[in-house]
């Protein structure tokens, strides 16, 4: 079974719309790993798109903070101004959609998928001291995590939790990663609508772990047009600039 990953969408629907392009006769069950919406203009289109591909889906943050979940006061002023206007936006069967997401962690195919950590779905793994003890407490030999918005991810071995460094894809819109027996990963797709690697691309994952592999993808989107959308909406400027640089 092919499995597309998901995540970090965050209101983009150019962006996704391009990924399942590519995507298209590439796998067989898709997941999302949260953060449906907030920061992009296209809250109800992305969780339409997301529920017709019948993914099996979590919450992130953002679709906790936008519903009345959590406090949108804990996020920083311009993250908090994009919540107050998702909010005013979302449809109300689509409120009711993020309202009943559940929190990771889930299983499927024989991986885990969170969107933090597995002991936190709000906790940021950004180096490997973080990512130690997931891995040693993990349900399953991968997992797939999102919320950094930053792909690749961690593994442990004979105790020792380190970086991944992915093969590089050169020309090419992916790379594939070997899985290797014994070793536990932490693996994280990147962010399909707000990336922060310093890759502008839209990020995605297809996992096939029956043949112990996973394709890392970016996928160029209309960035503009995006970025047209979200001023109209008069959403901040800076969430609007940063999609050019990934950051």
């Amino acid at each position: 079974m092919r499995y597309l990953i998901l995540s970090d969408i965050h209101a983009n629907l150019t962006a996704l719309d391009a990924v399942l392009k590519v995507a298209e006769g590439r796998w067989q069950r898709a997941v999302c790993l949260g953060d449906l919406v907030d920061y992009g203009p296209d809250p109800n289109e992305v969780i339409a798109r997301v529920r017709s591909l019948e993914a099996l889906t979590i919450r992130g943050n953002h679709d906790k903070a936008v519903v009345g979940l959590a406090d949108p006061d804990d996020f920083n002023p311009i993250a908090r101004m994009s919540v107050l206007w998702t909010r005013e936006q979302l449809a109300p069967e689509n409120r009711l959609y993020l309202e009943t997401l559940p929190s990771g962690p889930k299983q499927a195919g024989g991986f885990s998928i969170v969107h933090g950590s597995l002991r936190d779905e709000d906790e940021y793994v950004f180096s490997p001291e973080l990512a130690r003890d997931g891995l040693l407490n993990a349900l399953t030999p991968v997992t797939f995590f999102g919320h950094t918005h930053v792909q690749g991810g961690f593994a442990l071995r004979d105790g020792l939790a380190g970086i991944l460094h992915l093969p590089y894809a050169g020309g090419e819109s992916f790379s594939t990663f070997a899985i290797e027996p014994g070793t536990a990963y932490l693996l994280n797709p990147g962010s399909i609508g707000q990336p922060r690697d310093g890759n502008p691309r839209a990020a995605f994952a297809i996992a096939d772990l029956d043949n112990q592999s996973v394709e890392f993808w970016h996928v160029p989107y209309d960035i503009e047009a995006v970025q047209e959308r979200m001023a109209r909406a008069g959403l901040p400027e800076a969430l609007i600039l940063r999609l050019s640089f990934g950051r």
